[in-house]
């Protein structure tokens, strides 16, 4: 009788189910953006990235949807390099608050060359290893 009702009681706890099509791998990276309506440039940061997607911390808040060209600059053994793109806003929230000006924004893309989406590729592999 005790072993029927043990399984019959409800399971509680957190369960963590990764729905992305790409691995996150956790970056510190600067960005440069622009609005694609806009040339008025601002900076940023990538706090991870994927083959999809990226992570960022703003200065000011977008709107899901806001179409963005970016500029994401990483190290590759000993020289700098850039790889641009065109990015949709998929999700937004408030980090610490509007007095800090730090807004996250999860970007997906939308538009990347294929030879810089390869640079990334490799980039996230040297991290991984």
């Amino acid at each position: 009788m005790e072993k029927e009702k043990k399984e019959t009681e409800p399971h509680f706890g957190i369960v963590n189910l990764e729905r992305r099509k790409y691995p996150r791998v956790t970056v510190d990276l600067p960005i440069e953006y622009r609005r694609i309506d806009s040339s008025a440039r601002q900076t940023g940061r990538a706090q991870n990235a994927s083959e999809g997607g990226l992570l960022l911390y703003l200065p000011e808040q977008m709107a899901i949807g806001q179409e963005l060209r970016i500029k994401l600059f990483f190290t590759s053994g000993v020289e700098l390099s850039a790889i641009e793109m065109v990015a949709q806003v998929a999700w937004t929230d408030i980090h610490l608050g509007r007095e800090w000006g730090d807004y996250r924004a999860g970007v997906k893309f939308i538009d990347i060359p294929s030879e810089d989406l390869e640079k990334l590729r490799n980039f996230l592999r040297s991290l991984s290893k």
